[in-house]
């Protein structure tokens, strides 16, 4: 029996929903848009929001979600493959929940874009190769056994993917992304 791992995917349980929580290297949708939403900070949110996705058959591509500067306050950032009346239908739904305080729609603001990608790589005779790929992309190395080495990446989606693609030729034992993080530009 292959493993999740085989085909590039994990799936994995949200709050009861299915989910996918890793993904392959393949190149990211050209169709996603972020949504930011200020929710209270209250047990069974997160449920509703993703219910009121996989309800309707949106598709979330990645999901982030953490306090934010008030700890009453979580931050959820939504990257879906939705767009036009279907994405202006899901910021009015989400703006209809309950604990939903405030949704906030990046396709009409400058933004900055982030995501985190940590991997585990058995380098065997190749260490110095991948060292070498990590200093080029500003990658960290984490940790380091006599076997592995435990790296982190950030940056922009495609920056990322880049990477990922060149990383393709080595052993990559386990890979998570945490999903895009994104801030709107100050006006000044």
């Amino acid at each position: 029996m292959r493993s999740p791992w085989d085909k590039g995917l994990l799936y994995g349980r949200v709050c009861g929903i299915m989910v996918r929580v890793m993904e392959s290297t393949a190149p990211i949708p050209t169709h996603t848009h972020t949504i930011s939403v200020l929710v209270e900070n209250k047990f069974g949110v997160l449920s509703r929001v993703a219910g009121l996705f996989s309800g309707r058959g949106y598709n979330i591509h990645s999901l982030n979600v953490a306090p934010c500067e008030d700890p009453h306050f979580s931050r959820m950032t939504i990257d879906v493959n939705e767009h036009g009346e279907k994405l202006d239908q899901v910021i009015k739904q989400l703006s209809k929940l309950v604990n939903v305080v405030e949704v906030i729609d990046f396709r009409s603001h400058p933004t900055v874009y982030r995501e985190i990608v940590l991997m585990r790589v058995l380098f065997g005779d190749k260490k110095q190769d991948i060292l070498e790929l990590c200093n080029i992309f500003g990658a960290k190395v984490l940790d380091a056994t006599r076997e592995t080495l435990t790296i982190e990446i950030s940056g922009g989606e495609f920056r990322l993917e880049r990477f990922l693609n060149l990383m393709q030729d080595y052993d990559v034992q386990m890979l998570m992304r945490s999903g895009k993080i994104a801030v709107i530009k100050p006006n000044n």
